[in-house]
């Protein structure tokens, strides 16, 4: 406030004069952690671009920079200048690019430049784990999911319309359940069917998991968009247990009298069918109160979908374990 300013509201105003002011020192974890996994040299060992090509230059110390931009909730290219604000750029030490040059970077990237950001992330991972991170000879739980990921553009490469009606991407994303952390990432066009690619999907994350040194029992869910036979039959010559939804529609050719109540107490509310090939189908109860004690296992009683909460296909180890109810 100023004494020959206006008085009142109007007479505030609020400002940062001091330079040295680090307005998100929080991202020096990030930064610290980055450090000793070595990301900045694999980057620079992996990310190849042509030296005719604009930006190739100091590819690690670029793609650091846009890893702590995007950590700081940067989803634009020119967000990315949060990191030339105040003295950030000196809390992470060295060079910290404009965003027209991390934008003329990113420009210079091609499909088999993005398949290598994909190895550096596996490497990363491999180094994480094996540092005390990973789940070692424990329990793994992986949840796989697709999103629809909305754009302003409609020049944007890739970017379309899908099933929410949405301009956007339609990637397909798996992550740990117990730290949240992304295991794999497969970008997909915004128009892309939510099965798209999940075989090699699948492929290349159990191959990634074993390189991480994951030995312990392993269990895949997902919804019934991703509901493949050739899925199952991928995790299972694996040695993954799986526990995946079921489209509605799925179940209504099973008869009621073919179903019998889990036999396991910690499997409360469900029904189970033996399908062969060692799966299971599952009926997770819900719906109206009293709905469970109508659901008979005769051929006279109501139909268990009606009242369904969700129809899960499983693994007969991932049955028997009370880890594998739906999640969703």
């Amino acid at each position: 406030m100023q004494d020959d300013g206006p008085e009142g509201p109007d007479g505030l105003r609020v400002c940062f004069d001091d330079q040295r002011v680090v307005s998100d020192a929080g991202v020096i974890l990030i930064a610290t952690l980055a450090q000793r996994l070595g990301v900045e040299a694999l980057a620079l060992g992996l990310v190849r671009l042509r030296h005719d090509r604009p930006g190739a230059a100091n590819a690690g110390r670029k793609v650091m920079a846009v890893i702590c931009a995007m950590v700081l909730g940067a989803d634009s290219i020119n967000d990315t200048g949060v990191l030339r604000a105040g003295r950030t750029g000196r809390l992470l030490g060295g060079w910290i690019p404009a965003p027209s040059t991390l934008g003329t970077f990113l420009r210079a990237f091609t499909f088999g430049h993005v398949r290598q950001l994909d190895k550096l992330q596996g490497q990363a991972l491999e180094r994480a784990w094996k540092a005390g991170a990973g789940p070692g000879d424990g329990r793994l739980v992986i949840d796989v999911d697709s999103f629809v990921g909305e754009v302003c553009g409609d020049h944007k490469q890739g970017a379309a319309y899908g099933y929410t009606r949405l301009l956007g991407y339609h990637p397909i994303l798996a992550t740990r359940a117990d730290t949240r952390e992304a295991l794999h990432i497969r970008l997909r066009k915004g128009s892309a069917n939510t099965q798209r690619g999940i075989g090699r999907f699948c492929d290349e994350l159990i191959a990634r998991v074993d390189r991480a040194g994951a030995t312990g029992v392993k269990l895949l869910r997902a919804d019934s968009g991703f509901w493949n036979t050739k899925v199952f039959e991928r995790l299972q010559a694996a040695g993954w247990q799986y526990s995946i939804g079921v489209d509605r529609t799925s179940g209504r050719s099973v008869c009621e009298s073919s179903w019998r109540l889990g036999e396991k107490a910690s499997i409360k509310g469900a029904s189970s069918r033996d399908v062969g090939s060692g799966r299971k189908l599952e009926i997770w109860r819900g719906g109206p109160a009293g709905a469970t004690s109508r659901m008979r296992c005769s051929s006279s009683a109501s139909r268990p979908w009606r009242f369904a909460r969700s129809l899960m296909m499983t693994s007969d180890a991932a049955s028997r374990n009370p880890a594998s109810s739906p999640c969703w």
